[in-house]
Order: structure tokens, then C-alpha cells, then sequence
């Protein structure tokens, strides 16, 4: 697995002096998943690519060093994690609603000597409404957890002023990623340009959907769950 993470990270053009960290972390994966749902990916191969290359190409479409970053319904920590292991300076909060895989990241945490990361047990609809955590992060990032009307509700709450969203997006996310710019712009946020790249190693191309906060998002926002599902902006 390390071979193919320090290719990948080579024909990104991305530093691979942590791809030992990214194997571990790959290892870890595949061990915590006979005991969990953690991933349905589960060739050693596949893990290094379509995960841990997939997550690192976000740091090819915005500027991480230093930045207070959130991953919203982190799962199994990608793309949080990833980011965190190639960029030790950012400080990184993983907010998931499953304490068992918040658990399980903790001790991956302290397993790769990690530093900098919080993990907080709790729904992003209600998350976005505590004080500490409402328009404080400088990035918010998410990765295959709900289409892009819904992601700008759960995720622009969290950012503060200059803020970016990072959404993780199939390739052929284009109409989906355009129907939200209404969205965006009524939770305070502007539409940037979309993001593209082919995972290395494969045919596979992703998305990346990007936003910058503009304003404050309105205090009704985000709604309660069913009304975010049901009712999309």
C-alpha cells in the first residue's frame, strides 16, 4: 500500500513523506472493519487509492496550513483524517453522529501521534446551533454524506466569515452541484468553482464542490432534520 500512496502522491504532486502514516492508517482500516462498518472497500490496493488518494486531492484545490478545519459526518475519518496526516498544522475536528467509529478514530488517533484533533459526538443540524461551534471554522469538508442542497445547510452554519466549504463529489455531480448554488447563497455562501481530478492509478474521476461564506447564515438555519430532508433548499 505504501508504494501506490507515495506514486499517487507523486503524480499529484503532493509531498509523500507521511505515506508510511497513510499504510498505517490503510492497515488499521481493513483490521477495524471486521468488527465494524467502517468501509465496503476492502482490497489493501483499493484502500490506498480510493480513499486516502481521493482525500489528499483536496489539498490540491485549497490552502489547509494553519486552518481550523471540520469534518462533517466524518465516518471513518476521511477526509479529516487524511488531511490531518499530510497537513500536521491544521487542527481538526471530526463531528460524526456514531460514537463507536468517534471511539475507534481516537484510538487511530493516538495510534499515528496525531495532535490538534477533537472529536464531537452529535448530529450537524444540532452541532451548527451550539455558540462554540457556529461560525468558527476557516474550512468545513464532507465526503459522500448527502447531495449538495443538503451539505450547504449542515456545513456553511459552521464556517465563519471567508470561510470555504469543501464538498467530496462523483464526477458526474455537475447538475446536482448547480441546483444548489440557490442554497448556498441563502445560507450566507457564494458558489466557487468546481474542483476536478482523476484519482492516480485509476479512471475514476471526482469532484470537488467548493462555496465561500459571505455572510452570517440566518438563525433558522439548519433546520431539523426531516425538514432538510423532506424540504431541501
Amino acid at each position: 500500500m505504501e508504494d501506490v500512496i507515495i506514486q499517487g502522491l507523486t503524480e499529484m504532486g503532493l509531498p509523500a513523506a507521511r505515506a508510511a502514516d497513510l499504510a498505517t492508517y490503510s492497515r488499521l482500516l481493513l483490521e477495524g472493519n471486521r468488527v465494524m462498518n467502517l468501509t465496503s472497500v476492502t482490497e489493501p490496493e483499493d484502500v490506498a487509492r480510493m480513499h486516502m488518494l481521493d482525500c489528499a486531492a483536496l489539498l490540491n484545490c485549497a490552502d489547509l496550513c494553519g486552518k481550523t478545519v471540520l469534518d462533517v459526518g466524518t465516518g471513518a475519518g476521511f477526509p479529516g483524517v487524511v488531511l490531518k496526516i499530510l497537513e500536521p498544522s491544521l487542527e481538526l475536528t471530526l463531528l460524526d453522529s456514531t460514537e463507536k467509529r468517534l471511539e475507534w478514530l481516537k484510538d487511530v488517533c493516538r495510534t499515528l501521534h496525531l495532535e490538534n484533533v477533537r472529536f464531537i459526538h452529535a448530529r450537524a443540524e444540532e452541532a451548527a446551533h451550539l455558540e462554540e461551534l457556529r461560525e468558527h471554522f476557516d474550512v468545513t469538508v464532507s465526503r459522500a454524506v448527502a447531495s449538495m442542497s443538503i451539505l450547504a445547510e449542515l456545513c456553511l452554519p459552521f464556517l465563519k466569515i471567508g470561510g470555504q466549504l469543501l464538498a467530496m463529489k462523483a464526477g458526474n455531480s455537475g447538475q446536482e452541484i448547480s441546483r444548489a448554488a440557490t442554497a448556498i447563497v441563502t445560507l450566507g455562501g457564494e458558489p466557487e468553482s468546481t474542483y476536478m481530478y482523476t484519482i492516480p492509478g485509476t479512471d475514476v474521476v471526482r469532484a470537488v464542490a467548493r462555496a465561500v461564506k459571505r455572510r452570517p447564515t440566518d438563525p433558522r438555519y439548519p433546520r431539523r432534520w426531516a425538514k432538510i430532508r423532506n424540504s431541501p433548499l
